[in-house]
């Protein structure tokens, strides 16, 4: 519990620090990429792609898998079957019976050559029975036991296999899979780079938006200023008598659409630099001081390096290098490539070196002996397609059409981008020209206000050309901001264009 109100204290420190001290336009940039979800959320892709590929290096390897399992089954496999097993739990009666029936007659014969005597084959008979009965339970236990051992006792089956495959050849499979794992794992780095150039895009477009609200604040308080010195001045000429209550009026109305556009233009900076803080992470309070609040106003020149943008071409590839959505549509172009070489693998020969070994109770190695004996063996598969219906040729005559369209999005991107740095070209030259415009058109509607209010005071001015020169003063201090912003944004446009940013 007193580390988490450590842990609070802290962080609302943290967030009343952000919100008194100034922040620079670096610093914006720092907090923004520091607390974007989705750039966080792009980085734990390319941590996914990074590891991704390394699962695809393990494809060359050889792969190891074990199984083992127990079954019970509710009959027992029987070599014999029940005729013979009958027979052998009667072999002694049987084999007894046969012996008899054999004696009988030689007895019998004997008599009737007259070799014995019928009362001598009677004693013999029954010197016969009186063996045979001990030699046939003896004959039925050897048949028994001989019936016994035929018995296989596979109800409870144990079974255990380690099996080893190592790929041989796949048809190029594996190596178009891991090359397709490297692509993805540099497209995840241009998903990154795309992302953190939209994100500082972002940033300074809510940057110099604050900023120029900011000023345009200050300047509409200094109009409202202005307007209020005038109306003043105006109701003491009205109390002394040199001026008419239609005066007043009027001036009254400049006050009150000036007082509305103070605070329309407040509304908008605490909007602007809420928008601010939600981009940075910070609490969205709007309470924050921007660096360059007070530099607006001041002569914005751009440097050479600045304007000196390279001449896009056609074949101008250095121009688009730096651009991550190009770098995404040629990974995409790759990707396409590798897909049909692994569409390509898929209906050619694959060779795999096969071992294992299979170790199983009861086992069939010394007849069905309940113990657990191993058998390893070693040996080479072949998969050869002989015949699919031209499936394979179908599915890569598609994967080559998506390639073609991959590599025509990517000659329409490379155009678009040359057409983009063209342009950002211009408005950068465009947005300078208008720097230096509203600074000289600055300078004559403050002259112009002077000599108004020099004018007035002299009596040879109307208060309604007093009211125009200074509608005039404000017009050309809004266009001077707007244009010195417009100076910015646009570096920052081209900056983006280039891949800069």
């Amino acid at each position: 519990m007193r580390k988490l109100l450590i842990v609070c204290l802290l962080q609302i420190l943290t967030m009343v620090a952000y919100g008194q001290q100034m922040l620079t336009l670096e610093e914006c940039r720092a907090l923004a990429l520091a607390n974007n979800k989705q750039l966080t959320a792009t980085k734990l892709s390319e941590d996914i792609a990074y590891n991704a590929r390394q699962a695809a290096k393990t494809k060359y390897l050889p792969r190891v898998n074990g199984v083992a399992g127990y079954e019970l089954f509710s009959r027992e496999i029987s070599i014999l079957n029940n005729n013979q097993k009958s027979a052998l739990s009667n072999l002694g009666t049987n084999a007894m019976g046969k012996i008899g029936s054999s004696v009988t007659d030689v007895v019998t014969g004997m008599v009737q050559k007259g070799i014995i005597t019928p009362q001598t084959a009677q004693e013999l008979s029954g010197m016969f029975q009186q063996i045979s009965t001990p030699l046939a339970q003896k004959g039925n236990e050897i048949g028994n036991s001989i019936r016994d051992a035929f018995r296989t006792d596979t109800r409870n089956m144990f079974a255990a296999s380690i099996v080893v495959t190592q790929p041989l050849y796949m048809g190029g499979g594996i190596t178009a899979a891991n090359e397709m794992a490297r692509i993805n794992q540099e497209l995840a780095k241009n998903v990154v780079e795309n992302t953190r150039q939209s994100t500082l895009f972002a940033i300074d477009n809510a940057y110099w938006l604050a900023v120029s609200l900011k000023n345009k604040e200050k300047l509409a308080k200094d109009f409202l200023g202005l307007v209020k010195k005038l109306d003043d001045d105006v109701h003491k000429l009205i109390r002394e008598g040199v001026a008419t209550r239609a005066d007043g009026l009027k001036v009254d109305v400049a006050v009150n659409n000036a007082e509305m556009t103070v605070t329309q233009v407040e509304d908008g900076v605490s909007l602007a630099k809420m928008y601010l803080c939600q981009l940075c992470g910070l609490p969205l309070d709007g309470s924050i001081t921007l660096a360059d609040e007070q530099n607006i106003g001041n002569s914005i020149t751009l440097t050479a390096e600045e304007l000196a943008a390279p001449t896009p071409s056609a074949s101008d590839d250095s121009l688009h290098s730096n651009r991550p959505e190009v770098r995404l549509l040629e990974n995409a172009v790759d990707l396409s490539e590798q897909a049909t070489k692994l569409t390509r693998a898929l209906y050619r020969p694959h060779v795999m070196l096969t071992g294992g070994l299979l170790v199983t109770n009861p086992n069939v190695y010394n007849g069905f002996e309940h113990k657990f004996k191993d058998l390893w063996s070693v040996g080479v598969m072949v998969q050869v397609p002989i015949w699919n219906w031209r499936e394979g040729r179908y599915k890569i005559n598609a994967s080559k059409t998506a390639t073609a369209i991959a590599r025509m999005e990517l000659a329409d991107l490379r155009e678009k981008i040359s057409l983009q740095v063209e342009q950002s070209r211009f408005k950068v030259k465009e947005a300078q020209k208008k720097v230096a415009m509203t600074t000289k058109n600055m300078a004559s509607a403050e002259e112009n206000l002077r000599c108004a209010n020099v004018g007035f005071r002299e009596g040879v001015m109307t208060i309604t050309e007093v009211m125009e020169a200074q509608t005039a003063w404000q017009k050309a201090q809004t266009q001077k901001i707007d244009a010195e912003i417009e100076a910015k944004l646009s570096q920052i446009e081209l900056q983006k264009a280039l891949g800069k940013l």
